[in-house]
C-alpha cells in the first residue's frame, strides 16, 4: 500500500465492466466506505463511471444470502457441503462425468475460477464448465484463437489515445465502458484530429463525441468488412512483406469479401455515399483501432463478424504497434480471467489447448488429477437444454444468474426448477436462479473478498477486501476445495489462500509447450504472500525465462506460427422479420446498471434515470400508440411487457431494450425470456442481439404506483417495476387486470398506517391513498385509468422523509403535488445528481459550461453526449 495514503486506505479494483478501473476506498468501520479514483490505477488515473462511484452504497447487507441452507432450510457449512458432494457423487455413478456440469461468471475472481475449473476438470473429469462468458466474450475468443493461435487481445488503452482514427463496432463505449470513452474524448480534444467512427444501429450516447456514424441493418457487420477488406485490395494497401513473413490465408479470405463486397451497400442498408466514406476513412489512415464489443460477438455470426475486423487489421499489417490493431473490450471485470484459467467448455488451464494431447497431459501430471477430460464439454445453451433433457444430474452455478441472462429464459427456468440437484452460490438472496436451488451457498461480495481479475488490456490487478466477511458467507475457491475433499481429492486443493492458488495458476501458464504461448505468467508464480498482497496492476505476458514482449505482431513476431486470415462469407442473422413478427428487437445496457441490477438496482441516483424498463421504438413504428403506455413485446420465444418509448435515433422497423430487469425488480419485463437461442457455430454465443418482434398494448383494467418504506415483492399485480427513492423509499409501478376497487384495497392492506387520506371515484376509476402515522406520511397508493392520470411520484416520496407533515402538504397530498409545484424532471448526472431541469436553468449553452456551473458531466462524463443533446434541443 501507498505510505502516503491513509493508513486505512485500500487499493482495490472496481468489479464492474472490463475497464479495470483501480479504486481507493476507506472503510467507515460500521460496514460501510467511501469510494474514489485510484490516480496510480493506469487503467483510470482516478476516474470512475456514475456506477463505480456509487460503489459505497452497495454495500448493505440487505437481500444478502447469509447462511448455507438445504431443501429451504438454514443449515451448517459442514451439512451443506456434505449435501454438495453427495449430489455430485450420485449424478456421477448414474450419469457419468457428461452428467454433471458447473455454470460460472466473469464475477469470479481469477483464483476462484481457478479452483473452479481444475475441481469440474480435475476431480469430476468433467469438461462440462462454462461461463457466462459463453454470452459476452465466447465470439471474440474463437477469432482470436483461429486468427492467432490463441485467445490474445493484441492492443492497449494507449492504443485508443494514439490512433487517428478510432472504429467502434456494435460497442456503446459512451454507457458500457465511461472511463475508457472519457480517456478517448480528452485525446481527441487534445489532438482534434483523431476521428471517431461508430458502427451502430442505434445512434447511441457514443455517436454524440463521433465524426461518422454507421446505422447499419443489425447483423450486417460482416458485410461491411468484406466491402472493407476488399477495397483495401483494390487500393493496394496490402502489407505484402508482413503477409508473406507472418501470415497465411489471405487469398481465401480476399476470395470470399470479393463475393460479398458488390451487396454490401444493400446488405448493411447503408447509403453508399456514407459507406465510402467509412471506407475512404479507414483506407486512408495507417493508425486505425477497431474497437468492438458485444454488438458484435452476441450473434449467431458473432466470430466471423469478428474475423472480419481482425482480416482488415492482417492485410494490412496495422497491428502490433502504437494506436492500431484491433481491440476486443470485455464486458465483465474478470472475462479475461476466466479465458486464462479455462473456464470455458472449450479450453484447458493456461491457455492448454484440448487439440494438442500433449498438453492435456501435460496439465493431468502438473495437477495429478488422472481424470481430466481429453475433450471439450457442453456449452451454455447445449448445457442447459441437455439439462431440460435430463441429461445433467448435478449442476453448481456460481455468481450468475441463468435464469434470467440465457436466452429462452422461460425454457432455462423450467430446465432449473426440473433440475434432479442444483447447487447455488450466491450473495443475494432474492436471484432468480437461487429460488430454484436444492443448495444454497453464502458467497463473498466485492469488499469482502482477496484475489485478482484481469481487464481487456491484459492487465491484472488485485482486488482487495477491506471488510469483514458477513455472517457465514466464504470465499467461492474455498466451497470448492472443500467439496474436492469430500470427493476423495482433498490433497489438490490444500491451498491456504489466493496467493497460493494464483501461483499455481502462474505457474500452469509455464508448462512446457511444443510452441511459445503469447499468456505466460510464469514469472508471477514464486511470488510470496507478502508480494501478492503488495502487487501493483500487471500487464502480460510475464515469463519465467526470456525477454516480456510488450507488444504482439510486431515485425519481430511475439508469437510462433502463422496468423490467420480467415474467409468469411455473408450470413444474415439466424431469423428474420416476417408479417407476424415486422419489427427486430435489439438488446443492450443502460448507463448507470449492471447486469442484473443485484448492486445497482439498489442505489437511488443509478434507477432514476430509468426507474422501471422501457422499449423505444423509432417514432415511424410508435405512431398510433399512446405515450407512455405499457406494451407487450412478442417474439417466437415469448413475451416482455415494457413501458414504451420513441426514439429516433433507431432505425426505423428496430427496437430496443435494456437487458437489467430480473424477477426481483420487474418479473414481467424479463427481455431474455423473448430471445431465441440461435447460436454461432463456432464459438456457441447466442444471439442476444437480434430477434424477430412484433408490439401491441398491454391492455390493463388499471393502472397505479404504492410507495412504501420497505421493498414490497414484485408479484403484486401482473406488471409491477420496483425501484429505490432517496430516503429508503420504494417505489412500486403497478398495473392490473382486476376490478380497480379490489386491487386499491388490497394494496392499502399492504402499508401500515394510523390513519387513511382517502380519494374515490369509482365511475372515473380514480382511487388515490395517503398513509400516516404519527403525523407523517408513511406510504401512498393511487390507480388510474391510464398512466397519464396519475399524480407524480418524486413529490410524495419526498414526503415520506420528512418527519411531519406541513398542512399545506398534507391538503394537497391526494392532489399528488402542491400547485405550485414544478412538474418533476429526469435526473442527467447520476455522479452529482443534477436534473434536467437545474441544466435548462443555468443559463449555460455549452457542456464545459454546463460543467462549471452544476458540475453536471465532471463526474464519470457518461453524462456528457446526452447534456449536449439537451443542449441543442433547447437552441431549436
Amino acid at each position: 500500500m501507498d505510505g502516503s495514503l491513509p493508513p486505512r486506505a485500500v487499493r482495490t479494483t472496481c468489479p464492474y465492466c472490463g475497464v479495470g478501473c483501480g479504486v481507493l476506498v476507506r472503510p467507515d468501520g460500521a460496514g460501510g466506505a467511501t469510494v474514489a479514483g485510484d490516480p496510480d490505477h493506469p487503467a483510470n488515473g482516478g476516474h470512475l463511471c456514475s456506477k463505480g462511484a456509487a460503489l459505497g452504497e452497495t454495500l448493505s447487507l440487505a437481500d444478502r444470502l447469509l447462511h448455507p441452507e438445504v431443501k429451504g432450510r438454514r443449515a451448517s457449512w459442514e451439512a451443506a457441503l456434505d449435501a454438495v458432494a453427495e449430489g455430485f457423487r450420485r449424478a456421477l455413478d448414474r450419469l457419468g462425468p457428461e452428467g454433471v456440469a458447473l455454470y460460472v461468471s466473469g464475477q469470479l475472481l481469477t483464483e476462484d475460477y481457478y479452483a473452479t475449473n481444475k475441481f469440474a476438470k480435475g476431480v469430476l473429469g468433467t469438461a462440462n464448465i462454462d461461463s457466462n462468458s459463453r454470452l459476452c466474450m465466447a465470439s471474440a475468443v474463437a477469432a482470436h484463437t483461429r486468427a492467432f493461435g490463441e485467445d490474445v487481445v493484441p492492443g492497449t488503452y494507449e492504443d485508443l489515445e494514439a490512433c487517428d482514427l478510432l472504429v467502434l463496432v456494435g460497442s456503446n463505449l459512451a454507457w458500457c465502458h465511461p472511463v475508457l470513452f472519457q480517456r478517448v474524448m480528452a485525446a481527441k480534444t487534445a489532438r482534434p484530429g483523431l476521428r471517431i467512427a461508430v458502427v451502430d444501429p442505434r445512434r447511441t450516447a457514443s455517436c454524440e463525441g463521433a465524426d461518422l456514424h454507421l446505422p447499419l441493418a443489425p447483423g450486417s457487420d460482416v458485410a461491411l468488412f468484406a466491402a472493407l477488406l476488399a477495397e483495401l485490395e483494390r487500393r493496394g494497401l496490402g502489407d505484402a512483406r508482413f503477409l508473406a513473413a507472418h501470415t497465411e490465408g489471405a487469398e481465401t479470405a480476399l476470395a470470399a469479401a470479393r463475393r460479398t463486397a458488390p451487396k454490401a451497400a444493400r446488405l448493411t442498408g447503408l447509403d453508399p455515399a456514407l459507406l465510402d466514406a467509412f471506407l475512404d476513412a479507414w483506407c486512408g489512415t495507417e493508425r486505425v483501432v477497431t474497437l468492438w464489443s458485444q454488438g458484435v460477438n452476441q450473434s449467431s455470426a458473432g466470430t466471423d463478424k469478428a474475423s472480419a475486423i481482425l482480416n482488415c487489421h492482417l492485410f494490412t499489417g496495422r497491428i502490433g504497434r502504437p494506436g492500431m490493431g484491433p481491440f476486443s473490450v470485455t464486458g465483465q471485470p474478470n472475462a479475461m480471467g476466466g479465458r486464462e484459467v479455462g473456464a470455458l467448455a472449450t479450453m484447458l488451464a493456461g491457455h492448454l489447448r484440448f487439440e494438442a494431447p500433449e498438453e492435456v497431459a501435460a496439465l493431468r501430471a502438473f495437477w495429478r488429477l488422472p481424470r481430466l477430460p481429453a475433450g471439450p464439454g457442453l456449452k451454455a445453451v447445449e448445457m442447459f437444454r441437455a439439462l431440460a433433457d435430463g441429461r445433467i444430474g448435478a449442476l453448481w452455478v456460481m455468481a450468475t444468474n441463468p435464469a434470467l441472462s440465457l436466452p429462452e429464459g422461460e425454457a432455462v427456468r423450467a430446465a432449473l426448477a426440473a433440475a434432479p440437484f442444483l447447487v447455488v452460490s450466491e450473495t443475494s438472496a432474492r436471484s432468480d436462479t437461487a429460488a430454484f436451488a436444492h443448495v444454497r451457498l453464502p458467497a463473498l461480495a466485492w469488499g469482502e473478498k482477496e484475489g485478482t481479475a484481469t481487464n481487456s488490456e491484459r492487465v491484472i490487478s488485485r482486488q482487495r477486501a477491506f471488510l469483514p466477511a458477513p455472517g457465514a458467507a466464504r470465499p467461492d475457491w474455498w466451497a470448492v476445495a472443500e467439496v474436492a475433499r469430500r470427493l476423495g481429492h482433498g490433497e489438490a486443493f490444500t491451498w491456504a489462500g489466493p496467493a497460493a492458488i494464483f501461483r499455481e495458476h502462474a505457474a500452469v501458464t509455464g508448462l512446457a509447450r511444443p510452441a511459445a504461448r503469447a499468456f505466460d505468467i510464469s514469472g508471477l508464480a514464486a511470488l510470496s504472500d507478502a508480494e501478492y498482497d503488495a502487487l501493483a496492476p500487471t500487464r502480460w505476458p510475464v515469463p519465467a525465462r526470456g525477454p516480456r514482449a510488450t507488444r504482439f505482431f510486431a515485425a519481430s513476431g511475439a508469437l510462433s506460427g502463422r496468423l490467420r486470415l480467415v474467409p468469411t462469407p455473408f450470413r444474415p442473422p439466424a431469423l428474420a422479420p416476417d408479417r407476424r413478427f415486422p419489427l427486430r428487437l435489439l438488446t443492450g445496457r443502460l448507463r448507470d446498471q449492471w447486469h442484473t441490477m443485484t448492486r445497482t438496482g439498489a442505489v437511488p441516483r443509478l434507477m432514476a434515470q430509468h426507474p422501471e424498463p422501457r422499449l423505444w421504438l423509432h417514432p415511424d413504428d410508435a405512431e398510433g400508440l399512446a405515450p407512455e403506455i405499457l406494451v407487450r413485446a412478442e417474439t417466437p420465444a415469448g413475451s416482455a411487457v415494457f413501458r414504451l418509448g420513441r426514439d429516433p435515433g433507431l432505425l426505423p422497423g428496430a427496437a430496443f431494450a435494456p437487458m437489467h430487469w430480473s424477477a426481483a425488480f420487474a418479473p414481467a419485463a424479463r427481455v431474455n425470456s423473448t430471445l431465441v437461442a440461435a447460436t454461432d457455430p463456432a464459438s456457441g454465443q447466442p444471439e442476444l442481439k437480434h430477434v424477430p418482434l412484433r408490439v401491441r398494448p398491454f391492455v390493463a383494467a388499471w393502472h397505479g404506483f404504492l410507495l412504501a418504506p420497505r421493498r414490497l415483492p414484485a408479484d403484486l399485480a401482473p406488471w409491477c417495476a420496483v425501484a429505490p427513492l432517496a430516503g429508503g423509499v420504494w417505489r412500486h409501478e403497478l398495473a392490473g387486470e382486476e376490478v380497480p376497487e379490489a386491487a386499491f384495497a388490497r394494496l392499502r392492506a399492504l402499508l401500515p398506517a394510523e390513519e387513511w387520506a382517502l380519494f374515490e371515484d369509482p365511475a372515473a376509476g380514480l382511487f388515490r391513498a395517503a398513509a400516516l402515522a404519527g403525523g407523517a406520511l408513511c406510504g401512498a397508493i393511487a390507480l388510474a385509468p391510464a398512466p397519464a392520470l396519475l399524480p407524480p411520484r418524486d413529490w410524495l416520496g419526498a414526503l415520506m422523509t420528512a418527519n411531519a407533515l406541513a398542512p399545506e402538504d398534507r391538503a394537497a397530498l391526494l392532489a399528488g403535488r402542491r400547485p405550485e409545484a414544478l412538474p418533476p424532471s429526469p435526473l442527467v448526472c447520476a455522479c452529482h445528481g443534477v436534473s434536467a431541469g437545474a441544466i435548462r436553468a443555468c443559463g449555460a449553452s455549452d457542456v464545459e459550461g454546463v460543467g462549471q456551473a452544476t458540475r453536471a458531466g465532471t463526474g464519470c462524463g457518461a453524462c456528457r453526449p446526452e447534456i449536449a443533446a439537451l443542449l441543442a434541443r433547447e437552441e431549436a
